[in-house]
């Protein structure tokens, strides 16, 4: 029996596709609508019939949730009236789901992911996960591509795409190459969690047709999805770019092996949606024209559908920002909507309905297959379009989307009915079982053959910028005079200990574990973000502010510009970078991350030319001579005439190559901050000691900065003073740096929070220490005494902004000399990785 809401609901929609019967209609997006009758393609579909979810509480960040009910729908033809073939109802009944439907590029195959009904009473760890499934259409035949239960099971599998030589790129928690690193680095191994430990992070992996051979492509600390290959060869797909201050999914692109790794478009378009609401760029396809063409979604609150984009990717890294090569010729904006009406992409009910995934034909025709749902409302338990006047009644409320497949015609504006929408039923992931022209094959890098074999026998690659002052194609001098790069690289003009770019740091994500893994407690990240870091190397940036240094291949990498005291100048860079070995990752220079430019694209920005004679200008006051090749900046020359100095250190080293010693007034001083030099535990292990692609730098407060405070050093150790010696001394500073559980957070020692927590102000009273309390007032007025707040001396991501507590140590300072320089510069390294306590998750207790 069919309830009178349900019954209602498909008679509205009905009424909206069949308008005007077989002449045809008109839908709530303005497109014309035909009937179904006549409708024939000579192309067969898939796609997914599951249940509409009760409540909107998807997120596009949830990619491995389960939700039972889906089975893969097959047809020979693109047809209402054509047979159904139910793939995997044998397979899962009614209890399992399917998704990310894609089609081979002959039309012979389709290929998904698939995840088995739940098994009674199993663990969740014991539950089955995503596996990527094959369907060959001509022998009917269905199998999981990784035959042996083991490995498929080692991770979700989600999202497949075939290469142009057969194989098979997809999205996986299985980290494959990131576990393996994990054991070199003496931790056990496991599936890290995305940056907001919600699930395990997913990035990209190649497999072998028959599920052999399966490597990881891509070094995220979130999820990279929906990979394609473009017909250039490229790969794109979105990344969920998740660190520091940004949180966002962008478009990405790299080759098929991980090399050549670029944003390709998105980082400043978010703010596009409905009413410069905050959108996602999802599901990218490419057109017959070139253009990608995307979902935007919010993150959640739109009941699983969005608007659907073209966008111009070969003239713009952003809507309103061409590239180099465009400038003054494309004005934009990149990304038009396809959509013939009004698509809301906020959490508003959307006049013109919305699409849940989007096939782009090849056919030359312009269209594509779309999950379209119409806008419905609720209105006192009446199901009713959305009119203009019943989207102002105050008492509708959005009702649950209806999605069909339609195939759409972006050069008419038709839209024709392939499936009609039937309540509870969701129809979606089309896709069409159609041949399309094999895109370019661009063959893996292999060392000796596209990588360097030296650097990838040292599992590194090399990182290579132009120059720190070159910020998005203009001269920066990052807070000093200088007013040209030429000025700045003239030691005559800018002395070299006034230049404030002195050394890069590398660091690398720590992976944190899952709960099962790990049952990691909140506090141990301390007081910031739930973020580990380690720094893996230290490089000196030479005077054009160039810098060319080994680093440590498949791991995601931040760097940061540092000054001589080994303290951040500026951001951090807010995007993972990565490098397969043996790969040489370039770069003209940085971005400023408060600018509204995107800089990820290697044509954003015009190289800044540093206006000096270093064309094949000879060094003659170096020891060796160095000879500069055409084109070649300072490091490049340095690092190819004195191959060692490629490699980086622990240590924050600098010695002046560049001047004669004859001349003392261009010579600079030479930096030595070792942590050798420290008296209490380095932070750095063995690999360390020469550098290796397995250095790490994991400092952890209890036993590399709290050790410092009472160190001994006679009158001068810190404990001395700033103690408040049993409740009965008033310490220095308002600063108690001794043993002991802090009483705001029994996990952390008093001085942690101390150092960086506001606190109250306290006064001895009778002996007795304790808040010092002022005249104040209540909520509502009322006066009563209140506590005074002491600010920290140190605050958590710079130490730049800690001045308080390390102008202390500088010239003129009350404490001068009483921290060493390698304490202090260790303390900087703390701060501005996060003053994280632990950076270790196997460190915590």
């Amino acid at each position: 029996m069919i309830s009178t809401h349900s019954l209602s609901g498909i008679l509205i929609i009905l009424a909206v596709i069949l308008t005007a019967g077989c002449g045809g209609g008109t839908s709530s997006n303005n497109a014309t609508i035909d009937g179904p009758v006549g409708l024939t393609q000579d192309y067969a579909v898939a796609y997914v019939r599951r249940p509409i979810p009760e409540t909107d509480t998807f997120d596009v960040r949830r990619v491995t949730d389960f939700t039972p009910g889906a089975n893969l729908i097959y047809r020979d033809l693109a047809s209402p009236s054509a047979a159904e073939r139910n793939i995997t109802a044998t397979t899962l009944g009614s209890l399992g789901d399917v998704k990310d439907v894609e089609t081979a590029f002959d039309g012979s195959k389709l290929i998904f992911s698939m995840r088995l009904p739940d098994i009674e009473d199993a663990d969740p760890e014991d539950q089955p996960t995503w596996n990527i499934w094959e369907y060959d259409i001509s022998l009917a035949s269905l199998q999981r591509i990784i035959p042996t239960n083991i490995t498929a099971e080692a991770g979700h599998d989600i999202a497949p795409h075939y290469l142009p030589d057969g194989r098979i790129l997809f999205s996986s928690s299985r980290q494959q190459t990131s576990k393996g690193i994990l054991l070199d680095d003496g931790k056990p191994q496991f599936s890290a969690e995305n940056e907001s430990l919600t699930e395990p992070a997913v990035v990209l992996h190649v497999m072998n047709a028959d599920g052999s051979d399966i490597h990881q492509v891509s070094f995220n600390q979130s999820h990279d999805l929906d990979p394609i290959v473009l017909d250039n060869g490229k790969v794109v797909f979105s990344r969920w770019d998740n660190t520091g201050s940004v949180n966002a999914i962008h478009l990405y692109q790299m080759n098929p092996d991980g090399t050549e790794l670029q944003l390709l478009y998105g980082a400043n378009s978010h703010e596009t949606g409905t009413e410069e609401a905050t959108v996602q760029f999802l599901q990218p396809r490419e057109m017959q024209d070139g253009k990608l063409l995307a979902l935007i979604k919010p993150f959640t609150d739109n009941w699983l559908g969005g608007d659907m984009l073209a966008i111009d990717t070969i003239n713009f890294v952003d809507n309103t920002q061409p590239l180099q090569t465009a400038a003054g010729i494309q004005t934009g904006p990149a990304q038009i909507s396809l959509s013939n009406g009004e698509v809301h992409t906020d959490d508003s009910p959307s006049p013109a309905g919305r699409f849940s995934s989007v096939y782009p034909l090849w056919d030359n025709s312009n269209r594509a297959l779309v999950s379209w749902s119409a806008c419905r409302l609720n209105i006192q338990g009446t199901i009713l379009p959305c009119t203009e006047s019943n989207l102002t009644n105050p008492d509708a409320i959005e009702a649950r989307p209806i999605y069909g497949i339609f195939l759409y015609d972006f050069s008419a504006g038709t839209q024709l009915p392939l499936l009609i929408p039937e309540e509870g039923i969701m129809y979606s992931d089309v896709a069409a079982a159609q041949t399309r022209p094999l895109p370019l094959f661009i063959p893996d890098k292999l060392p000796g053959a596209g990588l360097d074999l030296s650097l990838a026998t040292l599992a590194s690659g090399v990182l290579n910028i132009g120059s720190v002052y070159d910020i998005d194609g203009v001269f920066d001098d990052l807070g000093s005079t200088t007013t040209s790069l030429g000025q700045m690289l003239d030691p005559a003009q800018t002395p070299v200990n006034q230049r404030p770019a002195r050394f890069l740091r590398v660091t690398k994500a720590v992976g944190i574990p899952d709960n099962e893994t790990l049952d990691l407690s909140a506090t141990a990240f301390g007081i910031g973000a739930n973020v580990m870091r380690e720094t893996v190397a230290y490089a000196a940036i030479e005077p054009d502010g160039s810098v060319r240094v080994q680093v440590p291949a498949n791991v995601p990498l931040s760097i940061s510009i540092v000054d001589q005291e080994g303290q951040r100048i500026g951001r951090r860079h807010d995007n993972w970078l990565q490098v397969k070995p043996g790969e040489t990752l370039q770069c003209n220079g940085c971005h400023d991350a408060s600018s509204e430019l995107s800089h990820g694209r290697v044509d954003s920005f015009v190289k800044l030319n540093s206006g000096a004679p270093l064309d094949g200008y000879n060094f003659p006051n170096t020891t060796p001579t160095l000879f500069a090749n055409l084109g070649e900046t300072m490091a490049e020359t340095h690092t190819r005439s004195i191959t060692n100095d490629l490699i980086p250190s622990a240590d924050i080293l600098y010695t002046d190559i560049w001047n004669d010693p004859a001349q003392p007034g261009l010579k600079g001083n030479d930096i030595a901050l070792r942590y050798a030099d420290l008296a209490t535990a380095s932070p750095a292990n063995a690999a360390c000691e020469p550098w290796t692609a397995g250095c790490r730098m994991i400092i952890n407060y209890e036993t590399h900065i709290h050790p410092l405070w009472s160190r001994d050093r006679l009158a001068n150790t810190c404990t001395n003073c700033h103690t408040t010696a049993a409740n009965s001394r008033l310490p220095d500073a308002q600063l108690d740096l001794t043993d002991g559980a802090s009483d705001q957070e029994a996990d952390h020692f008093k001085a942690y929070r101390e150092l960086l927590v506001d606190d109250n102000e306290q006064e001895l009273a009778g002996g007795i220490l304790q808040d010092k309390l002022v005249a104040g007032f209540d909520d509502t007025g009322n006066p009563i005494q209140v506590p005074v707040t002491v600010a920290p001396p140190m605050r958590i991501n710079s130490a730049r902004n800690s001045s308080r507590f390390f102008d202390l140590f500088r010239a003129g300072g009350s404490h001068t000399g009483r921290l060493d320089p390698a304490e202090l510069r260790l303390l900087s390294e703390w701060l501005d990785l996060g003053g994280q306590y632990y950076n270790n998750p196997f460190d915590a207790p």
